[in-house]
């Protein structure tokens, strides 16, 4: 009985981590799209602002970026919270 619940713990954490790992790559992976909205496109379009439109495009995935991170620490902390009340 003991071994086949560490077995599911270890299936658990396999499964965790995996979940988190393909979330990782997705965000990461996320980054290098275009984020430019079309108002700041037609704003921004031109030779001469392509230094403001890079600018731009890495603000508006940094302010995307945050509340990611922030959602998946919460998770993480009431994972580790649930796994200790176990």
């Amino acid at each position: 009985m003991l071994i086949k619940s560490k077995v599911k713990s270890q299936k658990a954490k396999a499964a965790f981590w995996m979940r988190f790992v393909s979330c990782f790559f997705l965000l990461v992976f996320n980054l290098y799209a275009n984020a430019q909205c079309a108002m700041c496109r037609a704003a921004l379009n031109g030779e001469d602002n392509k230094v403001k439109a890079e600018a731009i495009n890495d603000g508006i995935v940094y302010l995307m970026v945050i509340p990611y991170v922030l959602v998946g620490a919460l998770g993480y902390y009431i994972y580790r919270m649930k796994k200790k009340k176990s």
